[in-house]
């Protein structure tokens, strides 16, 4: 069976060494492509190649002309997954199998924060409060609202990966004060609202209660809506001390729910934070995530449970070692210089 993964984030890695471990080289071929020549991922990859730097209509023509010369199986799309979620017949019709981790549109909900919170059925999840806004007089309203309920407050772009654009919001110390004090991911209110004058609207912005708890990153499998297995990570308050392999029961109940709901496949991972009313479910990931390592670290090789699930073989749940506490270190590594 023939693999391909396009271009798509670094921990793609993680997924190539999980599979090399459990399944031979002669029968599964892990194939990547990337558009920078010295990309992590081509260490661990069988066979590696260039992409062009392409999107939409375009990529998609040199996509099926990829799958047709290297005799492709299954093709893992991480970059343009959007695009190829709607594509699954063109890619059926050469004999290709396309993995989705969802369907276009809820893709698309997933990419938009303040839409999947809104739509999100609260039986199924619960998530924390929050207000979306898109001017200054939305904010403070927002801000006012929420401060009369939660003793801390925290704005993040309705659109946003890795956690970027996150921000506590800080009413005591101006942006000097945090800089010379090292604060990391907060912002000063006052200036805040000071940057809006220059903005008469801006893109979504989330106004949300500040969840102070531990976070759990739930790393999954899924064949198309069923749950085959799911590591809870649950991080530590104290930088340093590693994640701990959790089984949370509330947390087990809402990612079988999610699973089910959005009917999720192949890998990716949801996110929980813990408030004052128990944990709330922060963003699903429609792909592996950063700390998927140290997730097939319990005992489960998740990557390969989700290969097993595209196959259709059977399989026995895994041994999962709840109470392992696990961490990463960096590994140094040469680069092959390009032919």
């Amino acid at each position: 069976m023939r693999v391909w993964f396009n271009k798509t984030f670094s921990t793609i890695r993680g997924v190539f060494e999980n599979l090399r471990q459990a399944v031979p080289t002669d029968e599964v071929t892990l194939i990547c492509t990337h558009v920078h020549e010295t990309a992590t991922a081509f260490l661990a990859a069988d066979e590696a190649y260039l992409e062009p730097d392409l999107k939409g209509d375009a990529y998609l023509e040199w996509a099926l002309g990829f799958c047709a010369k290297h005799q492709i199986d299954l093709f893992w799309p991480g970059k343009e997954a959007m695009l190829f979620s709607q594509q699954h017949a063109l890619f059926a019709a050469q004999g290709v199998r396309v993995l989705s981790v969802a369907d276009h549109d809820t893709l698309s909900l997933l990419h938009n924060k303040a839409d999947f919170y809104n739509r999100l059925p609260a039986e199924i999840a619960q998530v924390m409060d929050f207000i979306a806004v898109n001017n200054r007089e939305e904010f403070d309203q927002a801000v006012s609202t929420l401060a009369a309920k939660h003793p801390k407050l925290c704005v993040k772009p309705s659109v946003s990966v890795y956690g970027l654009g996150f921000r506590i919001l800080d009413t005591e110390r101006d942006s000097i004060k945090q800089l010379l004090k090292g604060v990391e991911y907060q912002i000063p209110l006052a200036e805040l609202r000071q940057g809006m004058q220059n903005t008469a609207e801006f893109d979504t912005l989330l106004v949300m209660e500040h969840l102070s708890g531990h976070e759990w990153s739930v790393d999954c499998a899924g064949r198309e809506g069923k749950l085959l297995a799911a590591v809870q990570r649950k991080k530590s308050l104290t930088a340093g001390h590693g994640q701990l392999i959790d089984n949370d029961s509330d947390i087990a109940a809402m990612v079988e729910r999610l699973t089910a709901h959005y009917c999720l496949n192949g890998i990716f991972n949801i996110q929980f934070k813990e408030g004052s009313n128990g944990p709330r479910l922060l963003e699903i990931n429609p792909r592996p995530s950063g700390g998927f390592g140290m997730a097939c670290l319990s005992g489960a090789n998740l990557a390969h449970i989700a290969l097993q699930g595209i196959r259709g073989g059977q399989m026995s749940p895994p041994v999962i070692h709840y109470g392992r506490r696990v961490n990463e270190v960096n590994r140094p590594v040469i680069i092959p210089e390009p032919d």
